[in-house]
C-alpha cells in the first residue's frame, strides 16, 4: 500500500517539538486533528488507544524508527502521518536507541488488511538505509512528502 493512500500531507511534521514518548504521540495525533483527518472529540480516546497498544510492547522498532498505531472506530479509512525529530527521543525502542522517525497510523477496526499492508510498506521502506537517512535529514514537510512520493513510484503494482 502506497504512502499516498494513507499519509495525510497536511499532518506531516518535519520538526517535532516533543521530547517524550507520550508527547510525540499526542503531537502526531494533534497533527491529524489539525489536518481534519480525525475529529477533535476523538483525539484523547485515540491517544489512549495508542498508549494501550504501546503497553503491549513498544512500537519503537529500532534503527531510530517508531510506528505507533491503533485501530479506532472513529475513523472510516486508514489515516497516518509522518514526523521527524532532529534530536530523537526515548521511545523504549527494542534496540535501546532514540527514535527520530515516526509513522503514526489509525485505522478502522473492520479493515485489518489495510492496517497490515501499511505496516508492511513502512517496514519495507525502512529497511532501506538511504531512505532512512534522507528522511531523518528532511527539513520540511515538503521534503518528506517528496521522499514518500519517490518511494511510492518505486513500488510496482501495489
Amino acid at each position: 500500500m502506497k504512502f499516498s493512500v494513507f499519509v495525510a500531507p497536511k499532518a506531516v511534521k518535519a520538526d517535532l517539538a516533543s521530547t517524550t514518548k507520550d508527547d510525540v504521540i499526542s503531537e502526531l495525533v494533534q497533527s491529524l486533528v489539525d489536518a481534519g483527518e480525525i475529529l477533535d472529540k476523538d483525539r484523547e480516546d485515540i491517544i489512549k488507544a495508542i498508549m494501550r497498544r504501546e503497553e503491549l510492547g513498544s512500537t519503537g522498532i529500532g534503527r531510530g524508527v517508531a510506528v505507533p498505531h491503533t485501530k479506532h472506530p472513529s475513523v472510516k479509512k486508514l489515516v497516518g502521518t509522518v514526523g521527524v525529530s532532529a534530536s530523537g527521543l526515548d521511545f523504549e525502542s527494542l534496540d535501546g536507541q532514540k527514535a527520530c522517525l515516526f509513522f503514526l497510523l489509525v485505522s478502522p477496526p473492520d479493515r485489518p488488511g489495510d492496517h497490515l499492508r501499511a505496516l508492511e510498506n513502512i517496514s519495507r521502506q525502512l529497511r532501506d538505509d538511504q531512505f532512512c537517512k534522507v528522511l531523518s535529514q528532511s527539513k520540511s514537510a515538503h521534503d518528506i512528502l517528496q521522499l514518500l512520493e519517490e518511494a511510492d513510484s518505486q513500488q510496482s503494482g501495489n
